[in-house]
């Protein structure tokens, strides 16, 4: 609905206000009327109503009016094809590159996946006040800069297509984390995304890849302890789960698809497998390095190869990163240190780790290795 108001109105605020006032009047007159036929076309049709009659009364687009359907044509125009094709533009307008990432994530959230301002705001540990900054800036940009409510050209989809999958990916690590209520709504946005473009193998693969991470959200703290991959309690996955990931990989997989996504959501079910085939992860993320010349991905490529075990090779690898301040190059140097023996190196390793840890459950996992060596 608030994607069809944005279309039709060119403005989030004017749609979010006719939005609430339509559902008001639907609170108001439904238990005496009854529920419409077709309610959805009620509030989008009293909606825009209510949107002409405001602008109207403003004056401010007086001379414009004459260029808005007349209210009496809504009804006939508005269809579930219409709804779809303007989600789509709504997803492509909140992850315009124009916009700053903070802003097209929080705008994404809010238009996309129905959370109010409050709630985003304490989900990325900020206030209110900041987070309506955030949105209203947003707002101004696409308003003052004429960004448009559509989908680009197929000559510039992949690489705006990338973005909103990027935002999506940043929206379900934040739940990751431990937010589990954004992992939730990032995996809305991913199906909201690959049902809108389901000849799109990367957002299959991104809607894979969350499902089957979020499969085992319940396994990964015991209390606030955090829990590795290979002291999980398997009971604690959710297989329901892993077998739609499972299923939307071979959807992805059947499309074509070899982009980064797809390989991240291969290893996610690999992961998952009863015994795991530690060489065939490693070979995966080799070609995820390929991809994306990320030294992230190649520290997860040398976890691979110590799981396949060889960890002296593996420390090497890692000796090569230069990650200094990222937490988890050196709790995976500590780690390999200490399956080597090397206990006063691994103890270094480990406090710097500390150092830089920012969760609970990160400083609690760290302090245990430390205790242990």
């Amino acid at each position: 609905m608030l994607a069809s108001l944005v279309g039709f109105l060119g403005d989030f605020d004017k749609a979010e206000e006719a939005a609430q006032e339509a559902f008001a009047i639907a609170a108001q007159r439904w238990p005496e009327s009854g529920v419409p036929a077709n309610p959805g076309a009620w509030l989008v049709t009293t909606a825009r109503n209510r949107a002409i009659d405001r602008i109207r009364r403003e004056r401010t687009l007086a001379e414009k009016i004459h260029l808005l359907p007349a209210p009496d044509a809504v009804m006939e125009e508005f269809d579930d094809t219409v709804i779809k094709d303007e989600r789509l533009e709504l997803i492509f307008t909140c992850c315009h590159p124009a916009l700053a990432l903070e802003g097209q994530v929080a705008l994404t959230l809010r238009a996309l996946g129905g959370l109010e301002t409050a709630e985003i705001a304490r989900a990325f540990l900020v206030s209110e006040e900041t987070m309506k900054r955030r949105l209203s800036r947003a707002k101004a940009k696409i308003k003052a800069t004429g960004i448009p409510f559509a989908v680009p050209g197929a000559h510039r989809l992949p690489e705006r297509l990338d973005a909103v999958l990027a935002v999506i990916y940043l929206i379900y690590n934040e739940g990751y984390r431990g937010r589990v209520d954004l992992g939730v709504e990032a995996i809305h946005l991913g199906r909201v995304l690959a049902a809108l473009m389901p000849d799109q193998p990367e957002a299959h693969g991104l809607l894979a890849l969350m499902t089957i991470h979020h499969a085992r959200r319940r396994a990964r703290f015991s209390g606030e302890d955090l829990v590795l991959l290979e002291d999980q309690d398997r009971s604690l996955w959710d297989e329901d789960q892993i077998a739609e990931g499972r299923a939307v990989l071979d959807r992805a997989l059947a499309l074509g698809g070899r982009g980064a996504y797809v390989v991240q959501a291969a290893i996610a079910s690999l992961q998952t497998r009863e015994r795991i085939d530690w060489p065939q992860v490693a070979e995966m993320y080799r070609r995820l390095v390929e991809l994306t010349g990320s030294p992230v991905v190649e520290l997860n490529r040398a976890v691979a190869v110590a799981q396949a075990g060889d960890p002296a090779t593996a420390l090497r690898a890692v000796d090569r990163l230069d990650l200094d301040g990222y937490l988890y190059f050196h709790s995976t140097r500590g780690e390999l240190l200490r399956r080597l023996s090397r206990d006063a190196e691994a103890r270094a390793a480990y406090l710097r780790a500390l150092e830089l840890a920012a969760s609970t459950p990160e400083r609690r996992f760290l302090t245990r290795r430390l205790e242990d060596l």
